[in-house]
């Protein structure tokens, strides 16, 4: 089996050093830059299963990488790294594309935990025969990973496409943060259900008419979220095949 490649992008020696040692002992192959320009030609030229990205970076920062990577449609998957309090930082990095963020100082078990359940997902073998999901006009093929609205194709980010997958498999099951937080992401903190809001919030920009009124995720107050296929607009519900 081929070793997971792994770039990592932090300026701070003995944090780049600590995440390499642990994640090589894990049987990842770890590349480690410590400047953003660096970073983001390493990522652009090379192929990796999992980026890390520091957000505070010199040169070019990781906001800025992380946009850089999804214009250029660099589908591995994104972790950003920022300092507690960073609250900015880290809503930019995931609606520019990541798909989760840890805050500093941070475990390193816990990272290489991350590390794992992301590319996990990423690399997941597909079932030979294609599930459709269908949701009116919205069609999730799911070994293809590919969804599209109207016939036309939407471009979803690796966690993006896994979160919207697993709802509307259930569709009008209500799902809180914590519930998708396990399901998708592989881990359950109360800390980070931000990031279910924010990935929730990119995925209506792609697929919704009107976001502020969306027709396929809404929002279950108190609760979290559902997948119901149109039912506003009186699309139908949700078939699968």
């Amino acid at each position: 089996m081929t070793a997971m490649k792994v770039l990592v992008v932090d300026d701070d020696p003995q944090i780049g050093e600590l995440l390499s040692m642990h994640l090589e002992a894990a049987g990842f192959v770890v590349t480690h830059v410590t400047d953003g320009e660096r970073g983001l030609e390493a990522a652009l030229t090379n192929t990796y299963d999992l980026v890390i990205l520091d957000v505070m970076l010199p040169g070019r920062d990781g906001i800025e990488i992380c946009r850089e990577l999804r214009t250029k449609r660099i589908a591995a998957p994104i972790m950003m790294l920022t300092f507690r309090g960073e609250e900015i930082d880290k809503v930019l990095g995931l609606e520019l594309g990541a798909d989760d963020y840890v805050t500093k100082p941070f475990s390193v078990r816990e990272v290489v935990a991350r590390t794992k359940a992301l590319v996990r997902r990423a690399t997941a073998t597909q079932p030979e025969k294609d599930e459709i999901v269908e949701l009116g006009p919205l069609t999730i093929a799911a070994s293809k990973r590919e969804v599209t609205l109207h016939g036309k194709q939407v471009e979803l980010t690796s966690t993006e496409f896994d979160l919207l997958l697993y709802m509307a498999k259930y569709p009008g099951r209500a799902f809180t943060r914590e519930q998708l937080l396990n399901a998708v992401w592989g881990y359950t903190s109360s800390a980070y259900e931000h990031t279910v809001n924010t990935h929730i919030n990119r995925l209506r920009t792609k697929i919704e008419q009107d976001p502020g009124v969306p027709i396929f995720i809404q929002t279950v107050w108190g609760v979290g979220y559902k997948c119901v296929g149109g039912v506003r607009e009186g699309l139908g519900s949700a078939q699968t095949r």
